[in-house]
């Protein structure tokens, strides 16, 4: 058995691209090392969604504790920032109850918030922010992320054009605060510098990754993922909105609507799901340098090589 004295101020970082058994994983170390499962990923946060976003099932959530994992409304505006504020809330309660903080998920963002700290950025008021979202929906995002790159020039390399939630967030700190997000990004540190942060990246060969991906979107066929669609239509959720990206929305829309079948969904979410694991890897390349890279087909030998490396 771990010590768990060993464990004392650690927090313990899983990250890995889609599929990539991250949640397994998460949940045999938070029965080893008596820890606290914290969801770390943007679209597991949603209420409306647990099938599309491959949120932990119910029999999951009963091996081990998990927080932040479908408490928010799909209708609600949701950046890093919060995300960050309701997590060291969480890490904070794990430490009190001397439990280890296992923070695990796909979304890179928020591990940097994590790693690097963020800014503090003064509070938008709501109506200046609404403002900003009728211009977007107005003009459209080709047009606003022109307007975003003649105003903020430091956007332009860091900032998708396809992005719109990144491409507002930016626009909107730079016409209230007079500064670049990116500007205010630059003198940022971590508000966990005094903890031993254990970071691991899941580094699964692109071969099983494929099959994963394959085998996981077969399963959503068992389960009423066309249901989560119709509900989320249901309550016309404001395109800007991070809720609409969820792989498979669009898709299974487009199916609701006649214009593709059944076959052709599965095989459309398969093709993005692939898609947005192959940037997810991009991301840690460029961000995640000094994070530890494991994997092993076998799980046990997986766990022990993981176990070694965070003792």
């Amino acid at each position: 058995m771990t010590n768990k004295l060993n464990f004392q101020k650690k927090i313990i970082l899983i990250a890995g691209p889609t599929a990539s058994g991250k949640s397994k994983l998460a949940i045999f170390l938070a029965k080893k090392i008596n820890g606290e499962i914290i969801n770390t990923d943007s679209m597991q946060i949603y209420k409306e969604f647990s099938v599309l976003s491959s949120r932990p099932s119910k029999l999951d959530l009963k091996k081990a504790k998990h927080h932040l994992y479908g408490v928010l409304s799909v209708k609600s505006y949701f950046s890093t920032g919060e995300w960050l504020i309701l997590a060291k809330k969480k890490i904070n309660q794990c430490m009190k109850k001397k439990k280890v903080p296992i923070l695990v998920g796909g979304t890179g963002l928020y591990f940097n918030a994590i790693t690097k700290g963020i800014s503090i950025i003064p509070e938008i008021e709501n109506k200046f922010r609404k403002n900003i979202r009728n211009l977007h929906k107005k003009i459209g995002q080709k047009k606003f992320y022109q307007k975003l790159i003649s105003i903020d020039p430091m956007s332009k390399s860091r900032v998708s054009s396809t992005d719109t939630q990144r491409t507002m967030r930016a626009y909107e700190v730079k016409v209230f605060t007079k500064r670049s997000l990116y500007d205010w990004a630059s003198s940022t540190k971590s508000d966990f510098l005094d903890f031993d942060i254990k970071k691991i990246f899941i580094d699964i060969p692109r071969e099983e990754l494929l099959i994963n991906i394959s085998h996981r979107t077969n399963l959503m066929l068992k389960k009423k993922y066309i249901e989560e669609v119709k509900n989320f239509l249901k309550l016309k959720v404001d395109k800007s909105l991070s809720a609409n990206k969820i792989i498979g929305v669009r898709e299974i829309t487009r199916y609701l609507e006649g214009s593709i079948s059944l076959k052709e969904v599965i095989d459309l979410i398969n093709i993005k799901t692939r898609q947005y694991a192959k940037r997810q890897n991009t991301w840690s390349r460029g961000h995640m340098k000094t994070w530890k890279k494991l994997y092993s087909k076998d799980f046990l030998v997986l766990t022990k090589k993981v176990l070694k490396e965070i003792s």
